[in-house]
């Protein structure tokens, strides 16, 4: 409102300018020199003088009216300058002011889900703090779990267990426990901490604390009901539970998060370790990536000299062969993982007991032969789906895992190219009617619509 007060103040004084300059020049023509003043006065007294002086009378006024004429049209253009510039300044921050809106509208649903969660974990006793990161005692821990129980055990992963816990008010979470017996193991637990304490996005999981007993320390998350994307699309149900759309949200919300941590996070965060069982499922099936051990910061350490590290089947061919890391990377296990939810496949399957193949060398043959790309899809979803959007998808997993990091596409572009594939009900664009009877009961369908992205 100042800038806008400030505009408007110099648009009237510049506006009323040429008439104050014109009221002047015509009172007061010009203060004449004394040399022009005797001239005028020898002249006056000579029989000739008149004319003269009605010539050079006619001169002074010509001068006097350009001079008018140019500060008409000065004044003209500047305030049409202003103006311009005014009107732009009202539409962008209207415009931005609208946009922000709509934003925060969107967010809203999943903000007041989490806020709730949180304000319900600060409830639990804290012995202390890790940095911003709250320290749960032990024995609560130990309880919420009875004893590590193990049909607490929700998964495992390379440094140990996750138990599904109750802590104080019957509330729910993950823990994850770690052997930190080396200096790997410390390191991992110590980089999970730090990232996730900094790091707030609705497919990014919540870290909710953190416990430690001498060498064994303690992660304590958000509880994901439906467990992982591995074990939804590979366990016992094979994926049964998960229809087109579904899988099409899942994969819309996995790029969500990787896009926020390639270019929302400064510096920016290379994952390296994306796999179906580091995507985690809530009761909704909002997918959130999980487990960041193996995470780096791009610029905070020279990348071509880290230990290689990742899940065979996941790695780019570039990062395996010369050690080159870049979020290109996280691009390709991402392509990895979207060929899981199309085909329905493992990452690497055994041929022979000394045989292994990766669905991307399996795939690729089929993937760009529209003949044959129907007859090697899932057969959850076999025929389930618009033959154009199948083939969009897989031409996007395709240019996911090219051998050539710099034909793979950045994960916003990914990101842009899934978005009119999903339902307007699931968080996309894409309008199809029934949608709520084809991927979840109405209810569930009323209540995960606040919390779309």
């Amino acid at each position: 409102m100042k800038l806008l007060t400030i505009m408007l103040l110099m648009l009237f004084l510049i506006l009323h300018k040429p008439s104050f300059v014109l009221s002047s020049t015509i009172d007061y023509p010009f203060a004449p020199s004394p040399q022009i003043q005797a001239i005028s006065t020898s002249m006056a007294s000579s029989p000739s003088s008149p004319g003269f002086e009605q010539e050079n009378e006619k001169q002074g006024m010509d001068s006097h009216r350009k001079m008018v004429i140019a500060f008409v049209v000065a004044s003209t253009a500047l305030s049409a300058l202003i103006l311009c510039l005014l009107f732009f300044w009202i539409y962008y921050h209207t415009s931005h002011s609208s946009k922000s809106k709509r934003t925060s509208v969107q967010n809203s649903g999943q903000d007041a889900e989490k806020g709730a969660y949180l304000s319900k974990f600060s409830s639990i006793k804290m012995v202390g703090k890790k940095g911003c990161v709250p320290i749960i005692d032990y024995k609560q821990i130990e309880k919420g779990t009875n004893n590590f129980k193990e049909s607490n055990i929700l998964g495992e992963g390379g440094f140990g267990c996750v138990y599904k816990a109750t802590l104080d008010d019957n509330l729910d979470v993950a823990v994850k426990k770690l052997h930190c017996e080396n200096q790997y193991a410390e390191t991992e637990f110590e980089n999970k901490v730090e990232l996730l304490s900094k790091i707030q996005h609705p497919n990014i999981i919540s870290l909710l604390g953190c416990s430690n007993d001498g060498i064994t320390k303690f992660i304590v998350y958000e509880l994901m009901h439906n467990g992982s994307l591995e074990t939804q699309l590979h366990g016992p149900s094979h994926g049964s539970a998960l229809t087109w759309h579904m899988r099409m949200k899942i994969a819309l919300d996995t790029a969500r998060g990787l896009k926020y941590l390639h270019e929302h996070c400064y510096p920016a965060v290379i994952h390296r370790d994306l796999k179906s069982s580091n995507i985690l499922l809530d009761a909704n099936f909002n997918a959130k990536i999980c487990d960041f051990g193996l995470a780096i910061t791009d610029g905070s350490q020279n990348k071509n000299n880290i230990k290689l590290s990742g899940t065979l089947g996941y790695v780019a061919p570039e990062y395996l062969l010369d050690g080159k890391l870049t979020d290109k990377s996280d691009v390709y296990a991402f392509g990895v993982v979207l060929l899981e939810l199309l085909l329905g496949r493992k990452p690497v399957e055994k041929l022979a007991p000394s045989q292994c193949q990766s669905i991307v060398t399996w795939a690729m043959p089929h993937l760009t032969d529209r003949s044959m790309l129907p007859t090697i899809v899932d057969p959850v979803i076999k025929d389930a789906m618009d033959l154009k959007h199948l083939y969009q998808v897989a031409a996007v997993a395709v240019l996911c895992v090219q051998p050539e990091p710099s034909y793979r596409p950045l994960i916003a572009d990914v990101l842009h190219s899934l978005i009119p594939l999903v339902p307007v009900e699931l968080g996309g664009t894409l309008r199809v009617s029934q949608v709520t009877q084809q991927v979840l009961p109405i209810d569930d369908v009323a209540e995960n619509s606040s919390h779309s992205i």
